[in-house]
């Protein structure tokens, strides 16, 4: 009598299971997110570090080790004509530029968002009143924002806030406005609205949650814009006064002993030209991570 064989069960397929968190995965994955989240990464450190401690008090005038040259005695990046250490002035100066950038894109979300909800859940005549209104804000450049509350208030770390947050703040609203109109008119939003929910809970259930890739990409580019606005500003005397430290003062303190001394032009110009350099990277590697069919085809 033969042995009977023992039945095996039918194999199903597996399917893969879901990688954790794919959009950093995407992000690491792309060479301008990765580089992007590198640059940016340096600028974090660097305030960071500023925070606990720096070479010298970079405020300290020494006349005697004025224009000491890069690697000479311990100044790892030389001196300026007052014996400032350059060192301490780009570490202190990134937690400057890195303060102001953050707070300018929280106002610039806090006015984009505003508006972008105003103009397309208020009644029909209120809406199109905010988007001319936004039409408006947005014809008024940084500089000229900040001209005005110059002269009202005086130059400060929240001038240059305030002016790059409207700024870009009426821009980003003309973005979300229009994700915004295009999530409101879809089957699902719809659908919530005949299962009888309401406006705010459609806002937070399904507005928001689909139009935030969106305004996170959107955010980074404005971060670049603002590091660049600071200094800006700050070169033309529109940012925080003597002593605080920033990028931009460094440049405007030092453009007449350009010829003299090109390096001390050189690094604060590179910082500001890196940190530009790395939001703007760090937005397309956001966009291309956020970007479902991307991320799919990719990961395929």
């Amino acid at each position: 009598m033969k042995p009977s064989k023992l039945a095996t069960p039918p194999t199903t397929p597996t399917t893969p299971a879901t990688p954790r968190f794919p959009v950093v995965r995407a992000l690491l994955r792309s060479r301008s997110g990765l580089a992007g989240t590198v640059l940016v990464g340096l600028l974090v450190l660097a305030a960071l570090v500023s925070l606990v401690r720096t070479p010298y008090d970079p405020t300290l005038a020494r006349p005697e080790d004025g224009w000491l040259l890069p690697l000479s005695g311990r100044h790892v990046l030389g001196t300026d004509r007052l014996g400032r250490d350059e060192l301490s002035q780009l570490l202190t100066g990134a937690r400057a530029t890195l303060l102001t950038a953050v707070l300018a894109a929280a106002v610039a979300a806090l006015v984009g968002l505003t508006l972008a909800l105003a103009a397309v859940l208020l009644p029909r005549w209120i809406g199109p009143v905010v988007v001319q209104f936004t039409d408006v804000l947005i014809a008024f450049p940084v500089l000229l924002i900040a001209m005005i509350l110059t002269a009202v208030h005086g130059a400060s770390t929240w001038t240059v806030v305030t002016a790059v947050g409207v700024g870009a703040g009426v821009n980003l609203a003309r973005i979300a406005r229009a994700e915004a109109a295009r999530v409101l008119t879809t089957d699902y939003v719809l659908a919530a609205h005949a299962a009888g929910a309401g406006t705010w809970r459609v806002v937070r259930k399904h507005l928001m949650p689909n139009i935030a890739p969106t305004l996170v990409v959107q955010l980074s580019l404005v971060l670049s814009v603002a590091v660049l606005a600071e200094a800006a500003l700050s070169f033309l005397g529109f940012g925080a006064p003597a002593p605080t430290v920033s990028w931009g003062r460094m440049l405007h303190e030092q453009q007449q002993y350009i010829a003299a001394r090109p390096l001390l032009v050189v690094w604060p110009g590179l910082a500001v030209a890196a940190s530009v350099l790395g939001f703007n990277l760090l937005g397309d590697g956001l966009r291309e991570a956020a970007d479902a069919r991307l991320r799919i085809r990719e990961e395929a």
